[in-house]
C-alpha cells in the first residue's frame, strides 16, 4: 500500500482490517493514480496531492456519528450526511453501503477520476476513508442541493429560478462537460449526466457530481462497447441498444437535462395527458410547429427573453440528433448557448427517441436515485434510476 500513502499523505489501515474486495480495489486505486504521477503532468500531480485520507473517527465527529439529522442524501449506494471538518469546511460525506455489490467498483472509479480534479462546474473530492470495510468519499458541500430537488421536485424549495438563472447552470454544465471531454487527458464521459446529479452551491453555480459510472476514453477511440449503464430518459439511442459508448451519449443526455431546465419539468411524467409525457418528443412536436415558446416553464411568466429560450430548446434539439456524428461537440454547445455562435446553420432534425426504438418491459424496475438527491418520494416516478431487460445488452442497475 505505499503508492496508496504517497497520494493520499496517510498510511493504510492494515490489509488485515479490510474486505478482500476493498484491498484489491485501494490497490488498484493507488497503481492507477501513481501510473498517472508518472505521467509528467506536473499541475495535475500536484492537485493529487491534496487528496486526503481521512479516518473513519474523524468522519464520525464531523457528522456526530453519521447522526440522521444531518442526513441530506440517500440513494442505492448508501447516504450523503453533511459534516463540518476539523479546519472547519463543511463537506458531504457520501457512506456507500457494504450491501452494494458495485459500491467498491464505484469507489475505485470515483477516486481515479476525481482525484485533483478541479473546475468551476465540477464538485471537489477532499478525500477519502479506507479503514476496514468502510468505503467513504468525503467532497465540498454543496449548499442548495440538486437540481431534481429543486427545480423539477414537487416538495417545497424556496429558490427562485429566474430565465438569468437557468441560462448560467445550463452553460455552467455545459462548461464542466466540456472539460471532462476535450481538456482532461484521458478523456472523461460521465455516463449519468441527470438533474439530481447536478448540484447547486450559494450562488447557483452547477456542480456536477457523481462520477461512480464514468468511463475513460483515450483519444483513439471513436467509442467503446460496454455494458449500459445510466437512467432512461436520458440514455442516447445507439448507446441504451448496442452498447456503443461515445462522448457524443453524455451530449445527448445534456440535451435531454437542457430541455429540462428550459421547460421546468421531467423528461417524462406519466401522469400528464399521452401526447405530453415524454419531453423530447413534445419538443420536437412543438419545433415543427414553429411553437417551441409554449414549452417553456410557465413559472417565469413573462420574464424571460423569448428568442434566447427558443435558441436553448433549438439547442438540446440539437444535442439529441439521432445520428452521433450530428450532434456538436461540448465545447461547440458551450458557444451556441453563450451565443459565441451562430445555431441558424446547424441542420435540427428529428432527435432519437429511445422510446421509438425499444419496447420497454412492462415490468420496469424502478429504483432510488443515487447519492447526492436530498429524501423526497414526492416525484421519485419521474426521476428514478430504471432498467429493463433487453436482448443486447441490458441496462446496467446501479442499485444491485
Amino acid at each position: 500500500m505505499t503508492c496508496f500513502t504517497v497520494c493520499f499523505k496517510k498510511k493504510a489501515s492494515s490489509p488485515a482490517k479490510q474486505t478482500s474486495a476493498f484491498r484489491k480495489a485501494c490497490t488498484a486505486a493507488c497503481a492507477y493514480i501513481c501510473i498517472k504521477a508518472s505521467n509528467g503532468n506536473s499541475e495535475r500531480n500536484k492537485d493529487e496531492e491534496h487528496v486526503k485520507l481521512f479516518s473513519y473517527k474523524e468522519l464520525q465527529l464531523a457528522t456526530e456519528n453519521f447522526n440522521p439529522r444531518n442526513k441530506i442524501g440517500e440513494g442505492g449506494f448508501g447516504s450523503v450526511y453533511k459534516g463540518r471538518l476539523k479546519d472547519g469546511s463543511l463537506a458531504a460525506v457520501k457512506v456507500l453501503s457494504t450491501e452494494s455489490k458495485q459500491g467498491v467498483r464505484e469507489f475505485l472509479t470515483e477516486i481515479i477520476l476525481m482525484s485533483g480534479m478541479e473546475h468551476e462546474n465540477l464538485v471537489k473530492l477532499y478525500g477519502c476513508c479506507a479503514e476496514r470495510d468502510h468505503r467513504i468519499l468525503v467532497y465540498g458541500y454543496v449548499e442548495n442541493n440538486s437540481l431534481a430537488q429543486t427545480l423539477l421536485g414537487d416538495g417545497y424549495s424556496n429558490i427562485q429560478f429566474s430565465w438569468k438563472a437557468r441560462t448560467k447552470i445550463c452553460i455552467g454544465v455545459a462548461r464542466g462537460l466540456a472539460f471532462l471531454h476535450e481538456e482532461v487527458r484521458p478523456h472523461i464521459v460521465h455516463r449519468d449526466i441527470k438533474t439530481s446529479n447536478i448540484l447547486l452551491d450559494k450562488d447557483l453555480t452547477p456542480k456536477i457530481s457523481d462520477f461512480g459510472l464514468a468511463k475513460l476514453f483515450p483519444d483513439t477511440l471513436t467509442h467503446i462497447s460496454t455494458r449500459v449503464a445510466g437512467t432512461l430518459g436520458y440514455l442516447a439511442p445507439e448507446y441504451a441498444m448496442q452498447g456503443q459508448l461515445s462522448r457524443k451519449a453524455d451530449i445527448y443526455s445534456f440535451g435531454v437535462l437542457l430541455l429540462e431546465i428550459v421547460s421546468g419539468r421531467c423528461n417524462t411524467n406519466k401522469r400528464l395527458p399521452a401526447e405530453d409525457r415524454y419531453l423530447l418528443e413534445r419538443a420536437w412536436q412543438l419545433y415543427e410547429k414553429r411553437e417551441l415558446v409554449h414549452l417553456v416553464d410557465t413559472a417565469l411568466e413573462d420574464d424571460f427573453n423569448v428568442d434566447e429560450a427558443c435558441r436553448y430548446l433549438k439547442i438540446g434539439l440539437l444535442c439529441t440528433q439521432d445520428m452521433p456524428k450530428s450532434r456538436p461537440a461540448m465545447s461547440t454547445v458551450v458557444k451556441l448557448l453563450t451565443g459565441d455562435m451562430d445555431l441558424h446553420e446547424k441542420k435540427i432534425s428529428k432527435p432519437g427517441i429511445l422510446s421509438e426504438l425499444m419496447t420497454v418491459n412492462s415490468n420496469t424496475s424502478y429504483t432510488s436515485s443515487s447519492g447526492w438527491e436530498k429524501q423526497d418520494n414526492s416525484t421519485s416516478q419521474n426521476r428514478s434510476r430504471t432498467y429493463t431487460t433487453m436482448t443486447s445488452p441490458s441496462i446496467y442497475d446501479r442499485s444491485n
